[in-house]
């Protein structure tokens, strides 16, 4: 078994960057702008962000495998279906998504670094295990999926 680099549950990453944005965004109150808009932005980002996170979390339960990302041996089936035939990551591009709009509720360009960050963060230590555990275990059928579907978006 491939043993996964993060020991964090993607969420719990999330939310200590919220966390870190918000430091930032205080810390630096300098580098605050004014965004028209904000509140619609950083809602319509959120709503987004849990919108796609769950159709994510959906299709798993519908095909009856694990929603658990620190398990990733425990895939009984892989899902292609749905929001995974726009992305093969909706749960972390949801994630992403909410951090957007905090960032975006923040109106801070300190706090613009958080999503980023979280991404690279994410796709180093949690995605990039994962596509070894799947490509291991479902071979030629996870490598098709990843020529026709983008990792993110």
């Amino acid at each position: 078994m491939i043993r996964l680099e993060l020991k964090v549950p993607p969420p719990a990453v999330a939310l200590l960057m919220a966390v870190a944005m918000w430091l930032a965004a205080y810390g630096l109150e300098t580098l605050a702008f004014a965004l028209p808009e904000r509140r619609a932005v950083s809602m319509v980002l959120a709503a987004s962000g849990i919108a796609i996170s769950s159709a994510g979390t959906w299709s798993f339960w519908r095909a009856r495998t694990t929603v658990n990302p620190t398990r990733p041996a425990a895939t009984s089936s892989l899902v292609a279906t749905g929001i995974f035939r726009v992305t093969r990551n909706p749960m972390y591009l949801g994630l992403f998504l909410v951090l957007a709009g905090w960032a975006a509720h923040l109106a801070n360009a300190a706090a613009l670094a958080g999503p980023l960050l979280f991404a690279v963060y994410i796709t180093r230590f949690q995605i990039l295990p994962e596509e070894r555990v799947l490509a291991a275990k479902f071979g030629p059928d996870f490598e098709a999926y990843k020529l026709r579907t983008r990792r993110w978006i």
